[in-house]
Order: structure tokens, then C-alpha cells, then sequence
């Protein structure tokens, strides 16, 4: 019995335990207070700006939006966001190529002839940790 009790303890004691961090994103230099502010943070170079760990929108206001992430696992990660502009949860491109909505990534990772890299906007979070972003757009 005392076995089955310490193997309990222990169990519950990893998972108390385990790192809960948060991520903070604000976003500034919005053009407008038109649409919503869609916000994707991404756990793999693999992933990155095409299938996002976790999502948040948030509503524009003073051309400034703010999300934020809550028990995010200790990690490798990178935040992209973009200014929905039309609200249809998607970032408009000209010709495919050209994005006609205003985004940005974490650190903000410049995007020079293609989309910004991973290794630039990539950032590590552990141990209980919090990260907050100014994403200028």
C-alpha cells in the first residue's frame, strides 16, 4: 500500500510541477482598427507558418491588439501574426506571392525575398517562464 501511495505522490507531483509558461503578444502599428488581429505560435521549423500548436484572435483597438498563451510546454517556438483587415481567416496575398495585409513574427524576424525564416524567429520558454512580444506590423 505504501508503494501505491509514493507512485501517487509522484504522479501528481510531476504534473503539479510541470512548467506552465505563457507567451505574451502585442501587436502594434496597425493601419486601422478594421478586422482582427489572427495570432499563431508554432512548435517546429517543420510547421512554421503553415500549422500552428496555438491560436488566439483579438479585437483591434488604438491600432494595438494584444493576445496571450497560457500553459505553453517548455520549448522551442516562433509567434506569426497578421492583421485580418476582412475578417475571412486568411492572409490576402497579391498574386500569391505578395502579402497585401500587414503581418509580422516574433522577434520581428524580417522577410526578405520570401517569408521570414524560422531560425530568426524562433525563441525558447522554460522553467514556469513568461515571454512577452511587441510584434510592430
Amino acid at each position: 500500500m505504501q508503494t501505491i501511495i509514493t507512485i501517487i505522490t509522484l504522479l501528481f507531483t510531476t504534473l503539479i510541477l510541470q512548467a506552465q509558461n505563457t507567451v505574451t503578444v502585442t501587436m502594434t502599428d496597425f493601419d486601422n482598427d478594421n478586422g482582427t488581429a489572427l495570432v499563431g505560435l508554432y512548435d517546429s521549423e517543420e510547421t512554421f507558418l503553415e500549422k500552428n500548436f496555438m491560436s488566439r484572435t483579438a479585437k483591434i483597438e488604438n491600432q494595438t491588439a494584444t493576445v496571450t498563451f497560457m500553459d505553453v510546454p517548455d520549448g522551442v517556438y516562433a509567434v506569426s501574426c497578421f492583421h485580418d483587415e476582412d475578417d475571412n481567416k486568411k492572409l490576402n496575398m497579391f498574386m500569391g506571392m505578395m502579402p497585401t495585409e500587414d503581418y509580422g513574427t516574433s522577434n520581428n524576424a524580417p522577410a526578405k525575398f520570401g517569408p521570414p525564416k524560422w531560425k530568426d524567429a524562433k525563441f525558447e520558454i522554460n522553467n514556469s517562464e513568461t515571454k512577452t512580444f511587441e510584434i510592430n506590423l
